[in-house]
């Protein structure tokens, strides 16, 4: 496997850079968390881990690219899972995937300032 996870991870990270920034923030939250609770992961559940992370780094720059060539009418980034993906999951990833739906679904919520505001001490 080319690389070494703290490269891979470094990289994920470089990458996140040109998403908007709040799929950047969840993106690197959760990379960050997955990394983590890898650290002590065995031989073969590392190897496919990494292989996993690494198809996802090829699939974000694939995308970067594309989107900066303006080759896509509508910029969206990562993959729809198949079904046959989805059953791989242990029933963890699945909520936690619920939880990354949940979190890139929710309404931007936006703060405006008046003018007329004063501030008080």
């Amino acid at each position: 496997m080319p690389g070494s996870p703290r490269g891979l991870y470094r990289r994920i990270l470089l990458l996140h850079r040109a998403l908007p920034a709040a799929l950047r923030a969840l993106g690197d939250r959760y990379v960050k968390e997955e990394f983590r609770k890898h650290k002590a992961a065995g031989p073969a559940q590392a190897q496919r881990f990494l292989r996993e992370w690494e198809n996802y780094a090829a699939l974000i720059q694939q995308q970067i690219n594309e989107d900066k060539q303006n080759l896509r009418k509508k910029t969206v980034y990562g993959i729809q899972l198949t079904e046959e993906k989805l059953n791989d999951f242990r029933d963890e990833q699945i909520g936690q995937l619920k939880e990354l739906m949940d979190e890139a679904t929710k309404p931007v919520k936006k703060i405006t300032i008046s003018k007329d505001s004063k501030h008080k001490n």
